[in-house]
């Protein structure tokens, strides 16, 4: 800073002395005894020309300074030498003239290859009707102003205005100079500051002060953080910049104040914890992904949910966690798409688990939650969309058994009747009308049956379990059903593997479950095909029974109905066949799952327990 100053000094002293030297060589040319040898000896350029600014001599220092021939100046003009931009200043020189004897200002010329500055002075010559103008280069003297400007503007940004505080101090630590940011950091006034050592302000100066201390002495310089206390009992972090001899034997400290700094770190790392401890200990799970749909995070909930690990997970887009559930690109991105115009979204979805077992979850999106990264919480209500079905499933049962029961009673009693009136005429029945009498006895007969089907929904049957072998009683069934395949054309095939164990169960209710899945089997093919069935153990301590047609498939919304009181795929059909089937399965504490594809068939799985014994 003392430098500047100096250099600022001589600039200036500089200057002023060219201006008076300038000053001296014009008036000398009035005098006519000496013009000959001023004109061709002076150091300063000379230029005579007339009104018309038509240049008539040049002497040799104004050529040698402009690296031009005077034969090249003759005839020229003065707008020929100086830039175009800046003619006004000859139209000024030409007012001025008319006005007063001499007019002083600053030129530039140029050769056409380069331009200088020169500081002019043009008087008139001797009432010739001539002027001369005295020039001196002044090119390096303009470039020293413009550098003593910067410097200026440099001293006033670097230090003055500087947002940083900074302060020079003299080897004893004494503050001897300090910026208005350096005052502001220490709560002191200028002046107050200045009676005070840097040290003085050093909250502890315990071993770390010392071997910053040390440090700083040994490398000339050095960088590092304190505590500070100021004079008002603020106590602050300084982050501060040391350099020893920085200028004119003065050691510089550039101080920071990062105590908002470090408050903001510490609330962010609270905050930080606060949230990783809900992320890890929220029930939901809870998946973190970027702006190019990929996962960063995921919480231990979310990795039970869908029996994955967070290594397994982190990296992979969103799209191939749900490749299971028919969702294309364009389809996520414009979910995602919604999600920007109304800042979050949910919904359902189904997906299928590495273990085969296809799960139900309730998810909200929400949109960048913080630096571009979204997040998706997610629950498991597998369980709860079962229990709402099996309830739905129980109401409706217990609805269709009442209904079932005042039914069944309604219409048993006229049927009694109309079969005893028509056994009664059996033997006075006509030949002719023995086709009508067999129809109308195999129509009694149906209604009997269903009848016999809402009854077994409507009160509970005496069941008597007991142990059976699961292969006998369906290959009574295929016997049963082999006449009405061959009516259909249809053929079966049968796998049953070897010494499969007991099953608990009640035989007859067996067979008319399987009696109602095949003979639904044959009615789907009526240009004929197979019916394969197969029987063998399986995980859990089951027996896995399935059975499989080549009918035109279920649709998928379809299948889900299966089961339901009235809902059927036949044309004449009631429904009740298969929800007595479910029924039963459900009091053998067995399940059925329905597999089809539309155009390939359909296959019923029927899982049932069986007797587990020694050494099984």
């Amino acid at each position: 800073m003392v430098i500047m100053n100096q250099e600022i000094k001589q600039l200036y002293a500089r200057i002023e002395s060219l201006e008076k030297e300038n000053k001296a060589l014009a008036e000398m040319f009035g005098n006519d005894s000496l013009s000959t040898n001023i004109f061709s000896q002076s150091k300063d350029g000379i230029l005579i020309f007339d009104h018309s600014d038509k240049i008539v001599d040049a002497n040799p220092a104004f050529c040698d300074s402009m690296n031009v021939d005077k034969e090249e100046l003759m005839g020229l003009y003065l707008s020929d030498i100086v830039p175009v931009n800046k003619h006004f200043k000859l139209d000024r020189q030409r007012e001025i003239l008319k006005i007063k004897e001499s007019v002083r200002g600053i030129l530039p010329i140029s050769n056409g290859k380069k331009v200088a500055e020169f500081d002019f002075t043009t008087s008139i010559l001797n009432k010739s009707g001539l002027y001369m103008c005295v020039l001196r280069d002044v090119t390096s003297k303009r470039l020293l102003e413009k550098k003593v400007k910067k410097n200026e503007e440099l001293y006033t940004d670097l230090f003055i205005e500087a947002l940083d505080g900074i302060i020079f101090w003299r080897g004893s630590g004494k503050v001897i100079n300090a910026n208005e940011a350096a005052c502001r950091i220490f709560e002191c006034t200028h002046d107050e500051l200045l009676n005070r050592r840097v040290g003085d302000f050093v909250y502890e100066k315990n071993q770390r002060y010392r071997r910053i201390v040390k440090e700083l002495y040994s490398k000339g310089g050095i960088r590092d953080e304190l505590v500070f206390l100021m004079p008002n009992g603020q106590i602050k972090s300084l982050e501060f910049t040391v350099k020893l001899n920085s200028v004119d034997g003065y050691h510089m400290t550039i101080f920071r104040n990062v105590s908002e700094r470090h408050r903001m770190e510490q609330e962010l790392r609270e905050s930080e914890l606060k949230f990783r401890r809900i992320f890890e200990g929220a029930l939901e799970g809870i998946l973190l992904w970027n702006d190019q749909y990929q996962l960063v995070d995921i919480n231990p909930s979310g990795q039970r949910m869908l029996q994955m690990s967070k290594d397994e997970l982190i990296g992979l887009s969103l799209h191939s966690i749900l490749n299971d559930c028919n969702i294309t690109d364009d389809e996520l991105k414009q979910q995602i798409s919604s999600i920007q115009n109304d800042g979050h979204s949910g919904g359902t979805l189904s997906i299928t688990l590495k273990s085969g077992r296809k799960k139900y979850f309730e998810f909200s999106n929400k949109l960048n939650v913080f630096s571009n990264i979204s997040m998706t919480t997610f629950k498991d209500i597998t369980e709860k969309l079962d229990m709402e079905e099996q309830l739905r499933k129980s109401d409706t049962l217990n609805v269709i058994g009442e209904l079932a029961a005042g039914i069944a009673h309604e219409i048993r009693n006229p049927m009694t009747a109309l079969k005893g009136f028509i056994q009664l005429l059996e033997d006075s029945i006509e030949e002719d009308h023995t086709m009508y009498f067999n129809v109308i006895t195999t129509e009694l007969s149906r209604i009997d049956s269903i009848i016999n089907e809402f009854l077994i929904l409507a009160k509970p049957q005496a069941v008597k379990f007991i142990e059976k072998d699961i292969i006998q009683i369906m290959k009574e069934t295929v016997d049963l059903l082999s006449a009405q395949a061959v009516l259909h054309n249809v053929q079966f095939r049968t796998y049953y593997e070897n010494d499969l164990p007991l099953v608990f169960c009640e035989p007859n209710q067996m067979k008319k479950v399987f009696i109602n899945i095949i003979k639904n089997a044959i009615e789907v093919m009526p240009k004929g095909g197979y019916i394969t069935i197969s029987l063998q153990k399986c995980s859990g301590n089951k027996i896995q029974i399935s059975i499989r047609d080549e009918g035109t498939g279920i649709p998928n919304h379809k299948i889900k109905k299966l089961g339901e009181p009235f809902y059927t795929t036949k044309e004449r059909g009631t429904g009740l066949g298969l929800m007595v089937t479910y029924k039963i399965i459900e009091e053998h504490k067995g399940t059925i799952e329905v597999e089809s594809k539309l155009g390939k068939g359909t296959v019923f799985h029927i899982y049932l327990p069986y007797i587990k014994k020694a050494g099984m």
